[in-house]
Order: structure tokens, then sequence, then C-alpha cells
């Protein structure tokens, strides 16, 4: 495991009731019973994060037993209104981190190097915004530094995520697709 980054934390999304897929995302397992949702903590934990926070909403009760201890579950109230409420939600419980790493809990084979890559080529300052790109198709984790998170925020509204923001601010695209495939799954395997 590398030495964690000073004021980096890391974000799961994990809140969503996952309807194409059958059931909440956050109680899904790899092949061999890992919990996506530790996978996730510990991809971000190995990457260099210090703090993982993980937005948890739907089944949050059953979902929370399942996040490692040196992970910080906040549940989002209003997850039902969508990915921008959980995004909030966990912006809101990193304040005070130099920057976010966001990664969705779906993406249970994303690798360390990639978190590693897109937080290393953007640099360490709070005005950071990047995220991976898959053979030119964007994709997670996401950078976003803490001087965008209020304005990220308040961009927000019903299921979408940063894209939107990170287009119009011009964020770093670091590829990837050398690393890995950048697939959620969306459908149970």
């Amino acid at each position: 495991m590398s030495e964690p980054l000073p004021g980096l934390c890391g974000l799961v999304l994990a809140a969503g009731a996952g309807v194409r897929f059958g059931g909440p995302k956050a109680l899904a397992r790899s092949a061999d019973g890992t919990p996506w949702v530790v996978r996730a903590v510990e991809t971000l934990r190995d990457a260099g994060c210090r703090r993982v926070v993980v937005a948890l909403g739907a089944a949050s009760g059953e979902a929370s037993a399942l996040v490692p201890a040196d992970g910080e579950v906040v549940v989002v109230p209003d997850w039902a209104e969508g990915l921008s409420a959980s995004l909030r939600a966990g912006l809101a419980a990193a304040i005070g981190a130099d920057a976010v790493v966001v990664v969705p809990v779906d993406t249970p084979e994303l690798p360390v190097s990639s978190v590693r890559r897109v937080v290393h080529a953007a640099g360490e300052a709070p005005s950071v915004l990047a995220h991976a790109v898959y053979r030119g198709a964007p994709g997670h984790p996401v950078l976003i530094g803490s001087a965008h998170v209020a304005a990220l925020a308040a961009s927000l509204t019903g299921d979408a995520g940063a894209r939107a923001y990170l287009r119009a601010h011009d964020a770093v695209e670091v590829e990837c697709g050398d690393l890995w495939s950048g697939a959620d799954v969306d459908e149970r395997p």
C-alpha cells in the first residue's frame, strides 16, 4: 500500500436501488464473495486516500454492515432523487479534504493503478479537476479539487453526476484504457 496523500479523500457512491441490476449494488459481491463496497474502499485506500466515505441509501442498514471499519458511512436520505443526491451528500461528508476521488460501487474491477494515474496526472492543487477516460470514453475515477466542490454540488440535479460540470470546466482527461475496460456493472453476472 502506498503512503496516503495529504488531504485526499475517497468517495464511493453506493446509494442507488440498482433497478436494472435487480437490487442495491451496495449489497453486491464478486464471485469470490467479496462485497463490492469492500473492494471500492480498499482500492481507494491502496491508491493513497487517507479517508474513504461511502454514500449509502437503498438498503443502507444492511449495506452499512459491509463497509470496512476504516470506511465512513454517510446515509443519503434523499437517495431516490438520483445520483445527484448521493454525490452532494458524499461531497458534503468529505468537506475539509484537499481533493475527493469519486468512484461508483459498480466498478469492482477498478484497479488501484487507474486511481493513482488520475491522481498523479492531475496534481494536488485545490483547483484540480480530472477524470479517467477509456479509449476516449469518460469514466471513473473522477478527481475533484476542493475549489470545485461547492460549485459542483450546486450544479447537480436529478440522476446526473458530474459529467456536465467536468466538460464545462475543462477537466483533465487521463487515459486509462491500457489498465482496464472502465466498464461499470449494470446487470447481475
